[in-house]
């Protein structure tokens, strides 16, 4: 009985709210200019899918040349024994680091700096500036280069899809000098604009003197920053990209190789360049793609060509064998429900837009943290595909990497009645919905 006397003490109070929904517009111009209640929101994802296991290679490897023992081999600060002064091998799809040795510690770049040569000209490219059919001409500086050579004629005029040739595949000096010059007028303005993307790309420890690399005091890299470069140039220019898997190449009746031979030795090798100087020993930036699995590596200081490719071949394979990615979420997958303000639907999916993988030793099982953050409730309406907060992965060597969040899918807003009743029901009763 109490119950139902308050019950009927408060019909006075409904008989009001009743009439104040039925005015409407007043009510409705109020309420949707109040600010929603919000909060942050930290919330565990739910179980992620069940990973699926690592599609099998079917490249069969070549058989490289034998290697020296492990065990006896110069130390790493992470990953195996390697011959190499510098090493550093990275997962790009995880952004997990395999190998190092001295990754950090400033090296001769050798011919490894045309890559920012290249890629200046790929940026080119790209933006419309030039075309593959644009011609620059041979000056006498250009034709005198020392080194490995595409043999251009002086005064000629060459296109630049030819020049792009020639400083991958033939790793011609005179090549870099017509790019530079071509683009810049002279080497040195070339220079300065390799230090600037350089900075840009996040090379900090990086100078380059001139464009192909040839041996000038100041000029050094790192083992780290020319895998940066390597991975940038990869991302940016997929199309292209393909000239570095060229094997060969003719120009003005001269056939030479490509100096990496791991594009004939390695399943799956698709670039990148080699390198050499006599301070700075033998050396190679090298990317291969297996079953949708990319890894990047970068040795330098070896003693020669031969061993060069020898230990660069062995590196790829173990990093290829002795780890694997395994998948978390899969592109759209949803990490988290979060609640929703006034709006059609009570919640929404917040999804990935591309998959969240993490690298671990083959045959061991994933089991990263994921950790949604995100302000909430999201307030009505919201757009499918609208970045919403983000996805922490703590991966297993205790790096946390954050992936964007999206909406799942559109919710529109309450209709007039349902928005006027949820405000009604959140200001006199602090309840939400």
């Amino acid at each position: 009985m109490p119950v139902l006397f308050q019950i009927d003490r408060l019909r006075p109070l409904v008989a009001f709210f009743a009439v104040v929904i039925v005015a409407g517009a007043a009510m409705t111009a109020h309420a949707q200019q109040q600010e929603q209640p919000r909060r942050q929101q930290t919330q565990p994802q739910k179980p992620a899918a069940k990973p699926k296991p690592p599609a099998a290679t079917t490249a069969k490897p070549a058989t490289p040349p034998a290697a020296a023992k492990t065990e006896a081999l110069p130390p790493s600060q992470v990953g195996i024994g390697t011959l190499a002064q510098f090493a550093f091998m990275v997962d790009p799809q995880t952004s997990s680091v395999l190998l190092f040795k001295d990754a950090d510690k400033p090296m001769h770049p050798s011919s490894m700096a045309k890559m920012m040569t290249i890629h200046l000209v790929f940026e080119e490219l790209a933006a419309g500036r030039i075309k593959l059919d644009t011609r620059f001409r041979v000056s006498e500086r250009a034709r005198n280069m020392g080194g490995s050579r595409m043999f251009v004629e002086l005064g000629s005029e060459v296109t630049v899809e030819d020049l792009i040739k020639g400083m991958i595949i033939l790793s011609g000096n005179d090549a870099c000098v017509v790019v530079a010059e071509g683009l810049s007028g002279n080497e040195d303005s070339f220079a300065e604009r390799m230090n600037t993307r350089a900075r840009e790309l996040g090379l900090v420890k990086t100078v380059f003197k001139n464009s192909s690399g040839w041996p000038a005091e100041g000029q050094y890299s790192t083992a780290r920053d020319l895998a940066v470069l390597a991975w940038r140039t990869i991302d940016d220019f997929p199309k292209l990209y393909r000239y570095y898997s060229e094997t060969n190449w003719t120009y003005n009746n001269i056939r030479q190789d490509n100096r990496n031979r791991l594009l004939k030795l390695t399943p799956g090798t698709d670039g990148l360049k080699t390198g050499h100087t006599e301070e700075g020993g033998y050396g190679q930036a090298t990317s291969a793609l297996r079953d949708g699995r990319r890894l990047i590596l970068v040795v330098n200081g070896l003693a020669s060509m031969a061993e060069r490719a020898q230990e660069t071949s062995r590196l790829m394979e173990w990093g290829f064998r002795e780890f694997t990615n395994t998948t978390i979420f899969r592109a759209g997958d949803t990490v988290v429900e979060a609640p929703v303000w006034l709006g059609a639907q009570d919640k929404v999916p917040l999804v990935v837009g591309r998959a969240v993988q993490v690298t671990v030793p083959s045959g061991q099982a994933a089991s990263p943290r994921v950790v949604a953050r995100y302000d909430g409730p999201l307030p009505a309406p919201l757009v499918k595909g609208t970045k919403i907060g983000t996805a922490a992965v703590t991966l297993p060597d205790g790096r946390i990497i954050e992936y964007p969040l999206e909406v799942g899918t559109d919710v529109p807003r309450m209709g007039v009645i349902g928005r006027v009743t949820t405000m009604i029901q959140h200001y006199l009763f602090g309840w939400l919905s």
